[in-house]
């Protein structure tokens, strides 16, 4: 498998860093209202795109640069020959600088405009967003939660302008209560908010148009994360050797399963036979093997009673999965201690994760993926699970500071904290919410390291391959009843383009 590096991925950015992408773009000779002028043009084409029959549109406009974009918009509209309800929750003689010369270029083109009353009536096909932009940083409150509770409301598609109003740009929390679009136009630096934390469920479709700054040009600006992207599966996943055998492919032991839990193990370990791995054993209760049989024969299943029972199997291994089913009783303990003392590279995820936390709270290593829902990284982090997804980039980079390795903090919006920095997956649906996805992943993992023999990288692949899995699931027969079992079959396809 070809080496991959984050170079070819989409850059994201925090609000200041793209605050000071603009700023510098100004004083590299564009004036800021031509630059809003862009804004709004993309916007306006992103509107077109989406909605060419709309003859109508209301566009809500704040008081700061984000409705100067909205007051240009509502220009090109009716110059298109829209009907145009503009309304505004900042007094246009109250404005100043670029946002003052936007709102008088609207009204030159006959745009009328209205005061926000809490009895606003919408009356276009569509509802631009212009509220509010990245700059937000405390709750909404007054007539902007107003507003945004009112479009809401509307049950009308709704096009936000840089990001939907409410919405954290740096963290993708929302901030009380926030716009749900179903596209948002972003400019000049993607913002890492947009794809992580609650901000699915409101950026709708995201159309970034990068207003020709080229954001990567700026060498002291480093971008924060970078986005996953499909396109990498074709380099990752190239032929094999016409004289591959499976000694090549590696060799994962999946350690799981204890008396009464062998479900999970299960999964895991089918999904590391789909994923190419040339050898998989299962060190699982006894009393799991005639069914890990029946499931997949390829797999090579080891009764296990206690740590002593394991041998040498753990030396034998590429890479072992360690945690699914394992519960945090004895059984569990032992095996985790005897994978710990071995020294290969580990997939820890589920009771391996809870028994780290209250047993080695201490352990770090390079050579390990950690794979933690919010509640699993919460006790790894002794904080709460509010703490985590109120900024879940900071704390997938702070349990990685902490332990070393990679993590991958699942959810809405994975994250992938490692040594080469934060990576965000944005693929994925609901059907997801159901028992044993966390399984899949980790065999997935397990199966992506025992082949490449790069942690990071291995990381950045399955998760990304787990979530187009499901996608493609959820596609074929719905969201609802997706399986986690489902997923392989699916994978099995991305991965031979």
């Amino acid at each position: 498998m070809s080496t991959l590096s984050t170079s070819s991925l989409r850059p994201l950015f925090k609000a200041e860093q793209v605050r000071e992408l603009d700023r510098r773009t100004i004083a590299g000779g564009i004036e800021g209202f031509a630059l809003m002028q862009r804004a709004a043009s993309s916007a306006w084409h992103s509107f077109r795109a989406r909605w060419p029959h709309a003859r109508s549109v209301t566009v809500l406009c704040g008081g700061g640069n984000n409705a100067g974009d909205g007051h240009v918009l509502a220009a090109l509209a009716i110059q298109s020959g829209l009907k145009v309800q503009r309304i505004t929750l900042k007094p246009l003689d109250a404005l100043k600088g670029d946002v003052a010369r936007a709102a008088e270029l609207a009204t030159s083109a006959g745009v009328a405009c209205e005061a926000w009353h809490a009895d606003c009536v919408f009356s276009g096909e569509v509802i631009v967003d212009a509220l509010v932009g990245i700059g937000l940083t405390g709750k909404v409150t007054g007539a902007t939660q107003q507003a945004i509770k009112a479009i809401n409301a509307a049950k009308c598609p709704v096009l936000a302008i840089d990001i939907p109003s409410g919405l954290a740009a740096d963290t993708g929390a929302v901030l009380g209560d926030a716009v749900h679009a179903n596209t948002t136009v972003t400019f000049i630096g993607d913002k890492i908010g947009l794809h992580t934390g609650e901000a699915p469920a409101y950026t709708g479709e995201i159309d970034f148009r990068p207003l020709g700054v080229k954001a990567q040009a700026f060498f002291d600006i480093p971008p924060c994360a970078w986005r996953l992207d499909e396109g990498w599966l074709t380099d990752a996943f190239a032929p094999r050797s016409r004289t591959s055998h499976k000694g090549d492919m590696g060799h994962v032991l999946v350690l799981g399963g204890a008396p009464g839990f062998g479900g999970a193990a299960l999964l895991a370990s089918q999904a590391a036979v789909r994923l190419g791995a040339g050898k998989v054993s299962l060190a699982t209760a006894p009393e799991h093997i005639s069914a890990s049989l029946m499931r997949c024969p390829e797999v090579m299943a080891h009764g296990v009673r206690g740590g002593a029972d394991l041998n040498e199997l753990p030396q034998k291994a590429d890479v072992m999965v360690v945690g699914p089913g394992m519960g945090q009783a004895a059984w569990g303990q032992a095996v985790l201690q005897h994978a710990l003392a071995s020294g290969s590279p580990l997939v820890v995820d589920a009771d391996g994760l809870n028994l780290l936390a209250s047993h080695w709270p201490s352990e770090r290593r390079d050579n390990w993926i950690l794979t933690p829902h919010p509640g699993e990284a919460a006790r790894l982090l002794e904080c709460s699970v509010t703490d985590v997804q109120a900024d879940r980039p900071a704390a997938a980079r702070e349990l990685q500071r902490r332990r070393g390795g990679v993590v991958v903090l699942k959810g809405s919006g994975s994250l992938i904290a490692g040594p080469g920095g934060l990576v965000v997956c944005p693929y994925g649906n609901p059907g997801m919410a159901s028992g044993g996805m966390g399984d899949v992943l980790s065999g997935m993992l397990g199966a992506l390291v025992a082949q490449r023999a790069e942690v990071e990288s291995s990381a950045w692949l399955g998760v990304m391959v787990h979530a187009l899995a499901a996608d493609r699931a959820a596609q074929a027969q719905g969201e609802r009843g997706l399986l986690a079992s489902d997923l392989a079959s699916y994978a099995r396809v991305l991965i031979n383009p």
